[in-house]
């Protein structure tokens, strides 16, 4: 039976948040009532289990929360992204595969959301942020991930209709989703020859392989996706021909400061486990704690939470202000996923031989921390962005 953190007085500490306004404000005390009724008591079980919670979706969805940065009139909440990242990181805290399913199903609306044509908009997206449907993202194929502009799934267009051919490959909620964009090769070589298409879930000859069996998230599905002759509409393409990459691109930037805000969230949760085991647990007849290098470890620990919080929301900021952020989203996804690894790897040996057993939740965010370093662009490929940015592309001889 897995030991949830300890619920007294030292147990999980609500986090002061800075919002901009009273109904964001609103949207994180709902966030955090849905966490403690419908969320967090199921969560390990369920994990253990590889059970996907489906239905927390559904109430997510009507209670406002999926679609929370894509405009109202379509069903969405209107909200910043400083907002949406911080209700993320509270979800995620709960449990990641609700926390980063949420991240990617907004991840697969942004198509739409952001390059569709006004009739696509008021079509697809009130069922999309509704919770009516739940998206996926297929950009990533299995010849290649981090050099994703050389895929190989081919769109041919005849008339009014394409047909995709091709498999991509970790794709989260794979084999369950309602929806997914698909980016497929519809021109020449490079980036320049990808388009945007919106694919439903129930298309002849679109089919799953089985799940991966990974290493944390377990009730989290990904698997590659199989499109075998899938034919679609010309309506289902996004954007124009050819701008595919420029989409993915776009909808990466936003991607990374999503997966930031969950890693912030695991680690917070690592830290208040530890924070809360320390403090009861007795040796020497006194607190742990009281142990100036288990106190120095939890410094360290909450320092780096409270460095890659701000971060995130800073690049979320000039997101919402409408500057670039693509370095800023860089870095963020690349400090929180590192700082959550670390974070989570000193909760386990905070709590010595129990942190290493599943029956302490510390072990599982230390497991779920590792994935963090790897989606939405490896921590070596933000790297290179960020490098990019300071120094230009590398020289070609």
């Amino acid at each position: 039976m897995v030991q949830q953190a300890p619920q007294g007085p030292y147990g999980p500490r609500p986090v002061d948040r800075q919002v901009p306004s009273e109904e964001a404000r609103d949207l994180l005390a709902l966030t955090r009532e849905l966490v403690r009724r419908e969320i967090a008591p199921a969560a390990s079980g369920e994990e253990d289990a590889g059970h996907f919670p489906r239905e927390i979706f559904t109430t997510l969805g009507q209670a406002g929360l999926l679609g929370l940065p894509y405009p109202e009139e379509y069903g969405g909440g209107d909200q910043p992204y400083e907002v949406y990242l911080q209700v993320l990181e509270e979800l995620a805290a709960a449990r990641l595969t609700v926390g980063l399913g949420v991240s990617v199903h907004t991840l697969a609306c942004h198509a739409v959301a952001r390059f569709g044509t006004k009739v696509q908009r008021a079509d697809r997206l009130p069922d999309m942020l509704g919770g009516g449907l739940l998206g996926a993202y297929c950009l990533s194929e299995p010849t290649s991930g981090s050099d994703a502009a050389a895929l190989r799934t081919r769109a041919v267009r005849d008339g009014d209709t394409w047909t995709l051919t091709g498999t991509k490959a970790w794709t989260t909620h794979g084999g369950i989703a309602d929806f997914y964009t698909v980016l497929a090769r519809s021109g020449g070589e490079g980036a320049h020859g990808v388009s945007a298409f919106l694919v439903p879930g129930d298309a002849p000859g679109l089919s799953a392989a089985a799940p991966e069996r990974k290493m944390g998230m377990k009730g989290s599905p990904t698997a590659q996706v199989h499109l075998d002759g899938v034919t679609v509409p010309d309506s289902c393409r996004i954007g124009e021909e050819g701008q595919g990459f420029a989409i993915a691109l776009s909808a990466l930037d936003s991607g990374r400061l999503g997966v930031a805000a969950c890693a912030i969230g695991v680690a917070q949760a690592a830290l208040d486990a530890a924070l809360g085991y320390v403090l009861e647990r007795r040796q020497f007849n006194r607190p742990v704690a009281d142990f100036q290098g288990l106190r120095f470890m939890l410094a360290d620990m909450a320092t780096g939470i409270e460095a890659g919080r701000a971060l995130y929301l800073s690049a979320a900021r000039l997101r919402d202000a409408g500057r670039p952020f693509s370095p800023q989203a860089a870095m963020a996804k690349l400090f929180c996923s590192d700082t959550a690894m670390r974070v989570t790897t000193d909760a386990v040996q905070l709590l010595g031989g129990y942190g290493y057993t599943a029956d302490f939740p510390v072990e599982r965010y230390m497991r779920e921390a590792k994935v963090l370093q790897i989606v939405e662009g490896t921590n070596q490929i933000q790297r290179v962005v960020v490098a990019r940015h300071l120094a230009g592309p590398e020289s070609r001889d």
